[in-house]
């Protein structure tokens, strides 16, 4: 059974996979920077890592198969966290993952990393970085999958989505708890291409990705 990586493990869509994961019998190392906020979860396949990531944090690479990168910097903090959270640990965990042979980096994004001159707002560093992030994913020769979910809400899993940019940008939309559970089931599958692509709250069920 293959083990997977959760870089943001304590964070709130990081946790949610974490918790889904397992409740499948996944086999989980969960890199946290403070392990007490996984207390709740007591569980034999988890595995749980205190690192920083703006430090070295290569040996929790160790042994897994697969990553799903969803730390962030949070809303709260400046572009110097931005960068050395969203930019700086998202490149090296791409190049920490090629150097163990990981078989497939999940990349938690946004929307609008695509381009992001085309969005002129606060936000701007942040898809800056998460569009720079990404394309040193695309380029490392890794199996990889770019989520890049819309607007975040904290409603209950419909576990229906989109990858369909909706016209009214207030519809560009999608729930912690979907996101999580779309991640869960990439890491459940076998994905033998590279994909990138935005999600949002829809009428599709999440298995037909």
């Amino acid at each position: 059974m293959s083990k997977t990586l959760v870089i943001g493990a304590s964070g709130q869509i990081g946790k949610m996979t974490t918790k889904l994961l397992l409740s499948q019998q996944q086999h989980v190392v969960a890199l946290v920077r403070d392990k007490s906020k996984l207390n709740d979860i007591e569980n034999s396949n988890l595995s749980v890592v205190e690192q920083d990531l703006e430090g070295d944090f290569s040996q929790a690479f160790t042994g897994c198969d697969q990553v799903i990168f969803a730390a962030g910097s949070g809303g709260n903090t400046g572009a110097d966290k931005t960068i050395l959270i969203d930019l700086w640990a998202a490149t090296k965990a791409v190049n920490y993952a090629k150097n163990h042979d990981i078989k497939h980096f999940i990349m938690v994004s946004s929307i609008g990393a695509d381009d992001p001159d085309a969005i002129e707002s606060e936000l701007k560093p942040y898809l800056v970085a998460k569009h720079m992030a990404d394309e040193h994913l695309k380029l490392s020769d890794l199996n990889y999958t770019i989520v890049r979910p819309g607007a975040l809400t904290d409603e209950s899993a419909s576990m229906k989505i989109s990858s369909e940019r909706p016209s009214d940008r207030s519809d560009a939309k999608i729930s912690r708890e979907n996101v999580a559970n779309t991640l869960v089931h990439i890491a459940t599958k076998t994905f033998s291409d590279n994909k990138v692509f935005e999600l949002f709250d829809g009428d599709k069920s999440i298995s037909v990705l």
